[in-house]
C-alpha cells in the first residue's frame, strides 16, 4: 500500500483510535485481551504489518521492514501472566519489542465478531458468494450482521470432494492441509464457516442445515459423533492460522481507508504490509510408506 510523504506521520494513539473505530474492543468476549499490548501512545506510526500471530518470526518480518506497530489477531498476553522476563517466550517478545521501539496491538474475538469480519474474509476465501449471515449471531446487533461465524451459498452445488480442493486452493498452504470428514461424493451447496477453533459451533452448524461446515480445531470425539450422527453437515478441518490469514487483507485495507479518511484528501502517511510468515505450528505432516 502506498505511502503519501506529504502528510506528517499519525500517532500510534491516532491509528489505534482509528482501528477500533472499525473494530471496537467493546465487541470482544468477555474472557479475551485485545488492544495495545506494547507501545507508547505518543510515537509516530510509519509502517505497519498485519499477522496472525505474535511470534519470533513475525517480529523479525517486522523489525526487517522496519514497521513501528504489528496488528495481529492473535493475543500475547490472553492468559495472565507474573513475568516478562526476557528469557520467557512471551517476555522475549516484549524486550525485543520495546528495544526496537515497535508498538503491538491485537484484535481478536471484537474482528471475528464484526461485520465484515475474520468469517467473512474466510467466506470469500473458498468460494461463498451472494450474502452472508452470522452462525451464531451477536444478540446485542439490533441489524443482525455481527456474530460469529457465517453462512452463505456456493455459486453451484458442488461435490465435497471439488469444494474441499476449491478450500484448499483458497488458503495458505500450511503442512497439515485440510482433512474431509462425509461422504466426498455428497453435492454441497450451503456452507457454514468459522475462522478459528469451531468445536462449539458444530450445534449451531446443524441446526442451521447447512451442507458443510468448515473451521479449525476439530477434535476427534466431538467430529466422530457429529459425523456419526447421520444427515447433518459435513466437515472440512483447515489449519487455525490458514483460516484467519485471509482477514488481515481486509484489515489492513479497512484501516487504510480509516486512516485516509481521517487525514484528508491527502490521506495518512502510513504504508501498511500483510505478513506473508507462515505461524502455523505444525511443520512437517509425514504420510504413512
Amino acid at each position: 500500500m502506498a505511502v503519501n510523504t506529504e502528510t506528517a506521520y499519525p500517532a500510534l494513539s491516532d491509528v489505534t483510535a482509528a482501528f477500533e473505530r472499525i473494530y471496537p474492543p467493546g465487541w470482544a468476549a468477555s474472557w479475551d485481551a485485545v488492544g495495545l499490548v506494547v507501545g507508547d501512545p505518543a510515537q509516530s506510526v510509519t509502517r505497519i504489518l498485519f499477522a496472525v500471530d505474535p511470534v519470533d518470526a513475525v517480529v523479525d518480518e517486522a523489525l526487517d521492514w522496519g514497521a513501528d506497530l504489528i496488528i495481529t489477531h492473535h493475543p500475547l498476553m490472553l492468559r495472565g501472566v507474573t513475568s516478562v522476563a526476557a528469557h520467557t517466550p512471551k517476555g522475549r517478545i516484549v524486550h525485543r519489542l520495546i528495544r526496537a521501539g515497535a508498538a503491538l496491538y491485537t484484535a481478536h474475538t471484537n474482528a471475528d465478531t464484526a461485520f465484515p469480519g475474520v468469517s467473512d474474509a474466510l467466506a470469500r476465501a473458498v468460494g461463498l458468494a451472494g450474502p452472508l449471515r452470522p452462525l451464531d449471531p451477536d444478540a446485542t446487533d439490533p441489524e443482525g450482521r455481527r456474530g460469529i461465524g457465517r453462512i452463505g451459498e456456493l455459486k453451484e452445488p458442488t461435490p465435497l470432494r471439488e469444494f474441499a480442493g476449491q478450500v484448499a486452493r483458497g488458503l495458505p498452504a500450511t503442512a497439515a492441509g485440510i482433512r474431509v470428514a462425509g461422504d466426498t461424493g455428497r453435492v454441497v451447496s450451503t456452507v457454514a464457516v468459522s475462522g478459528g477453533a469451531g468445536d462449539s459451533l458444530l450445534g449451531a452448524a446443524r441446526a442451521a442445515g447447512v451442507d458443510v461446515f468448515v473451521t479449525s480445531d476439530l477434535r476427534h470425539h466431538p467430529a466422530s459423533e457429529f459425523i456419526e450422527d447421520h444427515g447433518g453437515p459435513a466437515l472440512i478441518d483447515i489449519a487455525h492460522f490458514a483460516g484467519e490469514w485471509p482477514w488481515l487483507n481486509d484489515g489492513a485495507r479497512r484501516l487504510e481507508e480509516e486512516l485516509a479518511g481521517g487525514a484528508g484528501p491527502e490521506g495518512a502517511n502510513v504504508e501498511i504490509r500483510v505478513s506473508t510468515t507462515v505461524t502455523d505450528p505444525w511443520s512437517q505432516a509425514v504420510p504413512h510408506l
